[in-house]
């Protein structure tokens, strides 16, 4: 993901919002060190340029179905209110269990005609021998990797 990330045009893309689980800490760590390399330490054009915000998970790893009902409801809302907050333009997402609400929410404004956002799901094939369920909830057909 931050592969592609580095090749977007930066000054078209402002200001990046980057979204990641609260149980996931080290994803957030890895993009604010990225956006300080591209800005070279100035603090102020960092919060001016890049938003790191941290999302409720849809649903844990290993945590039962029943319990996942409450979270995922929990994670739909909190997925709403930042995307209505932040009416990004593009969304990039890798399939983790915060992408589904973030990307239900963008879906439904797109429908109701509150807001428009270009969805790309990114999935790494790297080790996988078959395509996770989020992947079929996405419809996404893997053409050809690409590689860096």
């Amino acid at each position: 993901m931050m592969n592609i990330i580095a090749k977007l045009q930066k000054d078209r893309f402002t200001p990046r919002c980057y979204v990641a689980a609260l149980t996931n800490n080290m994803i957030l760590q890895k993009t604010q060190v990225y956006e300080t390399s591209l800005i070279q330490g100035d603090r102020k054009k960092i919060t001016e340029s890049a938003r790191f915000m941290q999302i409720y998970r849809s649903r844990e790893v290993g945590q039962s179905y029943i319990t996942s009902i409450a979270t995922t409801l929990l994670a739909a809302l909190h997925a709403m209110w930042l995307i209505i907050r932040i009416r990004p333009q593009v969304i990039f997402c890798n399939g983790s269990g915060t992408c589904i609400p973030l990307c239900a929410s963008a879906f439904l404004l797109k429908v109701l005609g509150l807001g428009w956002s270009s969805i790309f799901y990114i999935k790494s094939i790297a080790k996988v021998k078959k395509l996770s369920e989020k992947s079929h909830v996405y419809g996404v057909i893997t053409l050809v990797p690409l590689t860096y």
